[in-house]
């Protein structure tokens, strides 16, 4: 079995019973789509198999050190680079972070963290247009402060240079925020 198979098995049963929020959505259909934009993208395994992979150490009790004795360094080290730091510290804090990081970081987290938030943004977009603008309830901070993280996290990924994914991320931002 491959590593993006041996991902798909272990991310579903780390996220098991999560859900999207504010859905009744399988938490694991996220993680799978931004592999799959990955893939689409014509990534490595290893970038798929971290991007499958993802959230499982921000998001459930899977380790760092689990990732690497399962998938290698290479991915463990991508996964980390996609996920926040301390749960502890404010959204604003955890967010400036990201965007902070996302200047200096290898292209292969880049590129994960750029199919994450693509993800996200066309689910919320998706949300809004069947939901209407309740669904900005649904997080921690409403469209404002959501615009201001995405708009800046383009900026940062785009800081050593662009790539076609980002292309597709400003698209959609530009979209969902205007």
């Amino acid at each position: 079995m491959d590593f993006i198979d041996q991902a798909i098995q272990f991310s579903a049963k780390a996220h098991h019973n999560q859900f999207r929020k504010g859905t009744d959505l399988p938490y694991i259909s996220h993680p799978y789509a931004v592999g799959m934009i990955l893939m689409k993208h014509g990534c490595t395994e290893k970038e798929i198999t971290a991007g499958i992979l993802h959230d499982t150490v921000e998001d459930t009790s899977v380790t760092l050190k689990e990732i690497q004795e399962k998938f290698g360094k290479e991915v463990a080290d991508i996964v980390e680079g996609c996920s926040e730091p301390n749960k502890d510290l404010s959204w604003e804090e955890r967010k400036q972070h990201t965007i902070d990081y996302l200047q200096t970081a290898p292209i292969e987290v880049r590129l994960v963290a750029c199919a994450d938030k693509l993800h996200n943004i066309r689910s919320i977009s998706h949300n809004e247009k069947t939901e209407g603008p309740t669904i900005w309830n649904r997080f921690k901070r409403g469209k404002d402060d959501q615009a201001w993280y995405y708009q800046n996290v383009m900026k940062s990924l785009e800081f050593q240079g662009g790539f076609p994914l980002l292309e597709e991320l400003k698209t959609e931002v530009k979209e969902l925020f205007s």
